[in-house]
């Protein structure tokens, strides 16, 4: 039951919308949902709820958090250690943000390996976060250990020696952490003489626990460079992904425009095959001309215009291409030295006149027939229309 009511409260506290929403990208809430319920379900006395939360440039964001107590094994016994876990807003890429939250009768430990004087809580996984592998989960199974090995909170000790405040608290009401007095180092707050039960000084339990947090030390620092030798391997997974990505992109714009090109091709294909019919059929239709006349044909008289345009169109091009080839005739017979300069200038002005001439005539037939055409295509259009 419990279960699903939080599962219900995650759901409809991320798809929240207006100004009450939380900040996080539409792309990491699903994989958030996943992370707190998997929490609450290892760990039953966090629970997640939605806080301001204020920067120190002064904004303020609604974010997620889980708040409550996790477990804690000192001298075989078993603590809760109360801590507030903050999910900023770009988490998942990024580790949360942890504190330790000690209630009035408690004081963090100074110093501390893994918790500053404001609670705030630094571990290796924290400092080694990999998104998406690292999880709450492993975050807090660790901090957990560590807890055991160096407890972070101790109860204060009451002014009065006499009292029941001087024993471990084991309060189920609340988080019970081994009580220490003033700043003295032993957790129990008391001397050896007045307990003599809980002295450490055993060479084997020193040699011990030397050894487990050698052990300790040796496995985070195995486990932080496994994870920079990942975190390596994925860098460069991600960046041979990128070039596998530009190539793709790369080729399948080689192949649009091969395509492309292929189309064009097709086309001039069936212009030239069209073109080869028609000269094909011109042949045929002429080859009785050419047996008959024997081969003696007048080269002006093969190709005949189709109306006045066309003949005039014929006419002004054969006269300036006529012209184009006196004047190439006149340039070189003046580098040969064969006519003088003043002859050449009179020749080429009197040439490029007429010319001019030639080609402005060409491109008011041009014109002409251009309209003509337009004008026939329009009265087939309507034609049609009428036929049907």
């Amino acid at each position: 039951m419990a279960h699903q009511s939080t599962q219900l409260f995650l759901s409809t506290v991320l798809s929240q919308r207006g100004p009450s929403a939380l900040q996080y990208t539409e792309d990491s809430k699903w994989l958030i949902r996943q992370h707190l319920v998997s929490l609450i379900e290892s760990y039953p006395s966090l629970q997640p709820k939605t806080a301001v939360f204020n920067h120190t440039d002064g904004r303020t964001v609604n974010l997620l958090q889980a708040q409550g107590t996790i477990p804690m094994i000192y001298m075989n016994v078993t603590y809760n250690i109360p801590i507030v876990i903050w999910l900023m807003e770009t988490y998942p890429r990024h580790p949360p943000c942890i504190y330790v939250n000690p209630t009035r009768d408690m004081i963090i430990k100074r110093p501390h390996a893994y918790v500053n004087p404001s609670g705030l809580v630094s571990t290796p996984l924290l400092q080694s976060w990999i998104y998406p592998s690292s999880t709450l989960c492993d975050v807090i199974k660790e901090l957990s250990g560590l807890f055991g090995l160096d407890p972070p909170l101790f109860t204060r000790q009451q002014q009065n020696p006499n009292t029941e405040s001087m024993r471990i608290q084991s309060n189920s009401g609340r988080p019970a952490i081994p009580p220490r007095g003033g700043y003295d180092q032993s957790p129990y707050g008391v001397s050896p003489s007045q307990n003599m039960n809980h002295r450490t000084d055993d060479p084997v339990e020193i040699y011990k626990k030397n050894a487990i947090n050698k052990l300790l030390e040796s496995l985070h620092g195995d486990i932080a460079t496994l994870r920079k030798n990942r975190e390596v391997e994925m860098e460069g997974l991600f960046n041979a992904q990128g070039m596998l990505r530009q190539r793709e992109e790369q080729l399948s714009k080689g192949v649009r425009e091969m395509q492309q090109e292929k189309e064009g091709l097709e086309q001039q294909l069936q212009m030239v095959l069209m073109n080869t019919d028609v000269l094909e059929g011109w042949v045929k239709e002429n080859q009785v001309k050419v047996k008959i006349n024997k081969g003696n044909l007048n080269v002006d008289q093969v190709f005949e215009p189709v109306d006045a345009l066309s003949k005039q169109m014929l006419d002004c091009t054969a006269a300036d291409l006529a012209i184009e080839d006196v004047i190439y005739s006149l340039d070189k017979a003046f580098q040969e030295g064969s006519i003088a300069f003043d002859h050449y200038l009179k020749n080429v002005r009197a040439l490029s006149r007429e010319q001019f001439f030639h080609r402005a005539t060409a491109s008011k037939v041009r014109a002409a027939q251009m309209q003509a055409q337009v004008a026939n295509m329009a009265s087939r259009a309507s034609h049609s229309q009428y036929a049907m």
